[in-house]
């Protein structure tokens, strides 16, 4: 049967969100639920009667993962800006680095944060200082958004003890160690070439304005890059609200792989290490130097803060959806049905789990997804490489980064928390995610004729 084919769903699906988004328009929301239902309905997987509840289902399993934390990000973002925190922030990058550089402050902080935290995390956190960014050098906001995504997206999916290549290693066999150290090494060069080289690139090619976005207004962020240093927060108050959660959640990060399990600190660290948890603390601190430095009334404060929080409603609403969607995608069967296809192809090893990883990725949206399933399909086949197993994880790990879309909620985060188009996402961060992938790819074949380990 025709539809028994997890193809037909997929190309339906796919289709349907363009017609839905780019052709009529519709709100992101609205366009990814329908979306959703319109590829339930004819997978064969899904039985017709429960295809809103699976819909429903795989929402809230999104927004069980996100609401608190985007909520909280919404917080920190409008407090950090209005408050001058960014700014001040900013100067101090600048200052370190000067505006023809100032790219590679943020690709360093991205690609340092996002070890220990999620990438979803680390843009909301450093957002608002790529924003401040563009106010303050009047340009070049296409390199602040790859960078923020190239770094992050390095150690997010090469670099353990991130979560999913710390699986990775698992599956395949690779010692800890191992896997940092040539996680690094692919990951550095492969962020430098899709965050600068084609940052750059694509910055010449296209001049991104500052708009409002996660509550605040482009005249207030500019209004505060006029301010003098004397009217913005101390430094260590400023970085406080980003540099808490990283703390926090890293040490849950680090108790987690050193310390025995029972060990009452892990109780400790797994409270506060919370996204949840340290993201909130993030919000408090950020809006006592909101509440301090703007000398707000309580009632002022709270308009301020319900404000921020529609935006965040927005934006969790939307990535749900691209969530919901990306994972009915994966109830059709659409990632086996790749990998099933490829790994008989007789394509080489180390390329046939880039390609496997990397059509996933592009098939249902989640980039752990596709590094998690490339991994165990490609586990039982690395006796066979010529190379030590690690290339085969970097492989895997480059191909989960090929291409972000529709399907993939992180997209939508870039979008929201940056404030730009879909054809500035797909131009900046889907770009970089396919630059990335390749030269990830390249990295990994030089590495492995090179250095092969074995």
């Amino acid at each position: 049967m025709v539809l028994s084919n997890p193809l037909v769903p997929f190309i339906i699906g796919l289709l349907t969100v363009v017609l839905l988004l780019v052709w009529l328009k519709l709100p992101a929301f609205v366009g990814l639920i329908i979306a959703t239902i319109v590829v339930g309905v004819i997978t064969p997987q899904v039985a017709f009667a429960e295809v809103p509840t699976v819909t429903a289902e795989a929402f809230g399993e999104v927004l069980v993962a996100i609401g608190i934390p985007i909520l909280m990000a919404a917080i920190i973002g409008k407090t950090l800006m209005e408050s001058g925190a960014a700014e001040r922030i900013v100067r101090g990058f600048l200052g370190l680095t000067g505006n023809d550089r100032s790219e590679y402050a943020l690709l360093g902080s991205s690609y340092i944060l996002s070890i220990p935290v999620f990438f979803d995390n680390v843009f909301y956190l450093l957002a608002p200082i790529g924003r401040s960014m563009r106010a303050r050098t009047g340009g070049k906001f296409a390199v602040y958004v790859s960078v923020l995504g190239a770094g992050a997206l390095g150690t997010h999916m090469l670099v353990p003890p991130t979560p999913g290549p710390l699986a990775m290693a698992s599956e395949l066999g690779v010692d800890l160690g191992v896997a940092i150290v040539v996680g690094a090494m692919v990951a550095v060069p492969t962020s430098l070439v899709g965050g600068v080289v084609y940052g750059r690139w694509i910055d010449h090619r296209m001049d991104i304005p500052l708009r409002d976005a996660m509550g605040t207004t482009a005249e207030s962020i500019k209004s505060a890059a006029d301010r003098p240093i004397g009217e913005l927060p101390g430094l260590f108050e400023a970085v406080l609200p980003i540099a808490l959660p990283v703390v926090l959640i890293a040490s849950n990060t680090i108790a987690d792989v050193l310390l025995p399990d029972g060990s009452p600190i892990l109780s400790v660290t797994a409270f506060f290490g919370d996204p949840n948890i340290a993201l909130t603390l993030s919000a408090l601190a950020a809006t006592w130097t909101f509440f301090r430095m703007k000398d707000l009334t309580k009632e002022e404060l709270e308009g301020e803060l319900t404000e921020a929080l529609k935006s965040g409603g927005n934006i969790i609403a939307i990535t749900a959806a691209g969530g919901a969607f990306g994972a009915m995608l994966q109830n059709a069967g659409i990632g086996d049905y790749i990998a099933g296809g490829l790994s008989d192809l007789g394509i080489p090893l180390l390329m046939t789990g880039w390609l496997i990883a990397g059509l996933i990725r592009i098939a249902q949206g989640s980039g752990t997804v596709a590094i998690l399933t490339g991994a165990s399909i490609m586990a039982p086949l690395t006796g066979a490489l010529s190379v030590h197993p690690v290339y085969m994880m970097m492989a895997v790990g480059t191909g989960g980064m090929l291409f972000a879309w529709y399907n993939d909620s992180g997209w939508w985060i870039v979008k929201e928390v940056a404030g730009i188009t879909q054809e500035e996402t797909f131009k900046t961060f889907s770009a970089v995610n396919f630059v990335m992938s390749v030269t990830g790819l390249t990295v990994v074949l030089v590495l492995s004729t090179l250095l092969p380990l074995q």
